[in-house]
């Protein structure tokens, strides 16, 4: 395989299509990061290539099993992930990193929330409290209670205390205003977490594993605040800290921090060590499996005149060029030039004047019979002939 003519004959379409599939690889590895899905789609890629490389290299058995059990496997997949997999579809949105969002205001009751939270902690009283951003987040709870009323300390402390109806689940915030609590929230299927943290913790990250929410978990064991976003839990040191990340959730048109030049510059330098490795990945696919794709290469020869009558000579066109378009698999369509294809015309038939003779297939010579010649310009070429002196 003749990586070097892959290369000089890259087109735009080709392109566009490493960078599609780049962009598909690198958000697939953000969604599934963690999970055992992320762990079936690495087996798959393995598969892949073994499948590619039995394929080319004529591992008939093994060519004929992966063709059998290919379908069953994906489907099976899609059975098994069906869960991790909506998620991912339902999260495709390319324009959410430029930051092009209704802008909204946190509200001044943050700074009561944030004393009411660190309260409950220092009581060792346990709270899951969601804070609903761009994201509807009805489909990903369950249970709830309606409660509409502003998220101020009196109301946390009455809700959360242990001896309290409503205190086993999480409270939704939506806005600046409570909207549902003692909900149940779905738990985090990402392995290897801390033993330390329990079903709270779990839930907390389960539901930003599922959407853009944030979530601030009270532990009640250790008396600690922790904000999960996007899969990632941190631990949060005082109020002060809550405030500004409670501040910096709601509001999703901050001047200051998500510009759109901003959000560009994220979009292409952000994990860019990521975004590097789906490049490579998907440009080693392309490359082992390009030599495979249907090509179209055309190519201008000089045409060969043979069996010249001894009497004749030919006075114009001098030196003849025809352009030949071609198709076979790209590993050998694209080795196509003007040294390797040669095309040759018998005027054994000529007479003086001008007299037209066809181009065929017949007439054209490549080096190997599994590229086909689509076309000829032009199909037939006039000549003048006159008798030598």
């Amino acid at each position: 395989m003749n990586f070097q003519h892959f290369i000089y004959d890259l087109r735009i379409q080709d392109i566009l299509d490493i960078l599609f599939l780049s962009v598909v690889a690198y958000h697939l590895h953000l969604w599934f990061r963690g999970t055992k899905a992320l762990k079936a789609l690495v087996g798959l890629c393995i598969l892949g290539i073994i499948f590619t490389f039995a394929r080319n290299y004529g591992l008939f058995l093994t060519t004929w099993v992966f063709q059998i059990l290919w379908q069953v496997l994906i489907i099976m997949l899609i059975i098994l992930f069906q869960s991790e997999i909506r998620q991912a579809l339902e999260r495709v949105n390319p324009l959410s990193g430029l930051g092009f969002h209704k802008s909204r205001q946190a509200g001044k009751w943050v700074k009561g929330f944030t004393s009411a939270v660190f309260s409950l902690a220092r009581q060792r009283i346990g709270a899951l409290i969601i804070l609903e951003r761009m994201d509807r987040i009805e489909e990903w709870i369950s249970g709830g209670v309606p409660l509409r009323g502003e998220p101020g300390p009196e109301v946390l402390m009455s809700v959360f205390q242990k001896e309290s109806p409503l205190h086993d689940g999480a409270m939704v915030i939506r806005g600046d205003h409570i909207e549902l609590v003692s909900c149940y929230l779905p738990l985090s299927v990402t392995e290897a977490l801390p033993k330390a943290w329990g079903t709270r913790h779990r839930a907390a990250l389960g539901i930003t594993e599922k959407c853009d929410a944030c979530v601030i978990a009270v532990s009640e064991e250790r008396g600690q605040v922790a904000l999960a976003h996007n899969g990632e839990l941190i631990r949060v040191k005082n109020q002060e800290q809550l405030s500004q990340l409670v501040t910096r959730a709601l509001t999703s048109n901050n001047h200051q921090e998500n510009r759109w030049w901003k959000g560009i510059k994220s979009l292409i330098f952000g994990h860019w060590y990521f975004k590097l490795g789906s490049i490579l990945l998907v440009t080693l696919f392309w490359l082992l499996l390009a030599g495979q794709q249907d090509f179209e290469v055309t190519v201008t020869v000089p045409l060969k005149i043979t069996n010249i009558p001894p009497n004749m000579e030919v006075i114009e066109p001098v030196k003849p060029e025809i352009k030949i378009t071609a198709r076979g698999v790209r590993k050998d369509a694209s080795t196509l030039n003007e040294r390797n294809v040669q095309a040759r015309l018998d005027i054994s038939m000529a007479r003086v004047g001008r007299k037209f003779f066809p181009i065929t297939r017949n007439q054209i010579f490549l080096p190997t019979e599994r590229i086909q010649v689509v076309r000829i310009e032009p199909n037939q070429l006039g000549f003048k002939f006159k008798e030598k002196q």
